[in-house]
């Protein structure tokens, strides 16, 4: 009997017995073997890290490189004169490592490219980088170091993310701060070297550290949270990662929780707009024909000169005028003080002569009341009576 059976490759035809066993009775399934592949290997043992980077060592690429590879960049004007200076070290450093570099000052650009001598493949990709680092006004001696196999570079654009010239100037000052503090400050808590420069931030160290740095600048330009409140989260980690018990713990309990804070913020003033009209403004009169309204246009040059001359004479005698008055001022007596003996003094004055007034005001209507009565005032008076005469001679 024969058998058909289809595989991966094509049909397969087998010889089948007679005595087989039953089409419907379940072969025995044979027991997978999981985890076959995972044996042990060399590159396993705990001891090793895995981060490390290797130095590179030329016999493991003794041919050199196939193909020629080339990188340029172009560098501002008013870097031309240090390029030129410090172009020899640059050299001799790319030098060793088999890269050929040229320095075009017509175009004002740099070169790097391999040669036969080069045997590192990634050394081109950290050429490419010193000329970048280099035309962003790293000093010559801090940008070689890019080329050691710990040191990494990065090159953050801010000029694109702030539209405000003003506001992107403040908030550029903020990751300097005064006497540069704020700057040394990031730099000895993440170990990496910080450039601030024009509209770009360029930073050098490791990739923990560059993490950290473009976070900062990217916060600080887009006004999420300022460097200093940074830098404090990274003193506080620096601190718990000496602690070996909050290892494996979360630390967000014990870093401050910054909140954004609404600060009031000035009201633009908007110009009021004009009612729309489809019609031109009127065409201001021009000097000639004001000159022509006037009559001016009309004078001799000889009768202009002489009314300029008078003008000018008016003016000077008005100023004239004005600093003698300046200086006459000078010379005002200014007031006395008035003390307070003088202002009790002159009360009193007043409160004598309105008594005496009053007094005389009060005699002049009692002699007028005596004139109207004819009243004698000696018949009120006790002692003033005398016996009259027909008595004293009656009593006689």
């Amino acid at each position: 009997m024969v058998k058909i059976t289809m595989n991966r490759r094509g049909p397969v035809t087998k010889m089948a017995d007679e005595e087989s066993p039953n089409v419907n009775e379940e072969p025995n399934p044979k027991p997978k073997h999981k985890g076959k592949h995972d044996k042990p290997k060399p590159w396993d043992d705990p001891s090793i890290d895995h981060w490390k980077v290797e130095k590179f060592d030329p016999s493991w690429n003794e041919s050199g490189m196939v193909v020629v590879s080339s990188f340029s960049t172009l560098f501002p004007q008013y870097r031309e004169k240090y390029l030129q200076e410090c172009w020899p070290i640059v050299k001799g450093a790319l030098k060793e490592h088999g890269i050929a570099c040229e320095l075009n000052l017509v175009e004002g650009s740099m070169t790097v490219s391999t040669t036969m001598k080069t045997r590192d493949p990634y050394i081109i990709v950290k050429a490419r980088d010193l000329v970048k680092l280099l035309s962003r006004s790293v000093p010559a001696p801090q940008a070689i170091k890019i080329l050691n196999d710990e040191m990494q570079c990065d090159i953050i654009k801010i000029g694109s993310l702030v539209r405000n010239k003003e506001c992107f100037v403040k908030r550029r000052q903020y990751l300097v701060g005064p006497n540069s503090s704020t700057l040394k400050a990031l730099e000895i808590l993440t170990g990496c070297y910080i450039l601030v420069q024009g509209n770009t931030v360029a930073a050098m160290g490791s990739f923990k550290g560059l993490k950290q740095v473009r976070r900062i600048v990217e916060d600080c330009v887009l006004n999420k949270m300022h460097p200093l409140h940074h830098i404090k989260i990274l003193m506080l980690r620096r601190e718990l990662a000496k602690n070996p018990a909050l290892a494996n713990e979360n630390w967000d309990r014990f870093l401050p929780q910054f909140k954004k804070k609404n600060v009031k913020q000035k009201k633009v003033k908007t110009k009021e707009k004009k009612p729309y009209t489809p019609f031109p403004p009127p065409q201001q009169p021009s000097k000639i024909d004001q000159q022509l309204e006037s009559g001016e246009y009309f004078l001799s040059d000889k009768k202009k000169l002489a009314k300029q001359w008078e003008e000018k004479q008016e003016k000077q005698a008005e100023r004239v005028a004005e600093n003698k008055k300046k200086r006459e001022e000078a010379f005002v007596p200014p007031e006395e003080p008035k003390t307070h003996n003088q202002n009790v003094s002159n009360v009193d004055k007043d409160d004598v002569t309105a008594m005496a007034s009053s007094l005389k005001k009060k005699a002049k209507e009692f002699r007028k009341q005596k004139s109207i009565d004819k009243i004698d005032a000696e018949e009120f008076i006790a002692g003033s009576s005398r016996p009259s005469k027909k008595k004293s001679k009656s009593s006689r």
